[in-house]
């Protein structure tokens, strides 16, 4: 469950308009915002730690890593096939030098390759380079989503899960561009936390991306439906 509603804003070019509508037990306030938000972003006061095997079920060889990984193959890996992470939070790609597909991992065990994307309703086969989310913080997290690219059109303010942005009144299947106030996001293609995973940090890109194509390199299409806070 999600603890706060999405405030979906409109542009107004005159004086600020408010208007609160209800819709079941769903209230949405509509009203105009600055497009400059304060960006507050804090790093993560600990330390990574992330052991990785070249067998599922952690098996075979093994490693441990405390910070970023551009190619497990310099380290006599094929790819990981399973992996702990002890501490922190992380992401990983598909390919070597974070390229491909991304995927959050937080603490926790994930036994076979399947499980590094959840509930991704694609298969994943490889995961070559990580890194950790140095600014993920599941209690301080705000992000800012625009209709269209560069900033423009309708507006949310979020700051806590979504299963499904059009159910929490998002106006379409889409997300043209975004600025993160700090934390880190994941967004995903589908409701349900389902499809491709794009990782939002308050660090990367200043906290703005402004066109889909800054939401990863796997990224061809601007289709959010869901958002969820990173948990260190």
């Amino acid at each position: 469950m999600f603890n706060q509603p999405l405030m979906v804003c409109a542009q107004s070019l005159s004086r600020p308009l408010v208007t609160v509508i209800s819709v079941a037990s769903l209230q949405l306030s509509c009203f105009f915002l600055p497009d400059k938000m304060t960006h507050h972003c804090t790093k993560f006061s600990g330390h990574w730690k992330i052991i990785v095997f070249d067998e599922e079920c952690f098996q075979g060889r093994r490693h441990e890593f405390t910070s970023e990984c551009c190619n497990v193959m310099e380290f006599g890996f094929e790819t990981v096939r399973s992996l702990r992470v002890e501490s922190g939070a992380w992401v990983g790609y598909e390919h070597a030098s974070y390229q491909g597909q991304q995927f959050v991992l937080e603490r926790g065990e994930y036994p076979q390759c399947d499980a590094f994307g959840g509930s991704n309703a694609y298969h994943i086969e490889r995961l070559t380079s990580f890194r950790p989310i140095a600014c993920a913080n599941h209690r301080e997290c705000r992000m800012t989503i625009y209709e269209r690219e560069n900033f423009l059109g309708r507006k949310g303010e979020l700051s806590d899960d979504y299963p499904s942005l059009q159910a929490m009144g998002w106006c379409n299947n889409e997300v043209g561009s975004l600025r993160i106030q700090s934390g880190a996001f994941v967004c995903y293609q589908y409701p349900g936390y389902r499809g491709y995973q794009y990782i939002m940090e308050c660090d990367r890109h200043c906290g703005e991306y402004k066109h889909f194509r800054e939401f990863g390199s796997h990224c061809q299409t601007p289709q959010i439906q869901s958002i969820r806070r990173i948990q260190q």
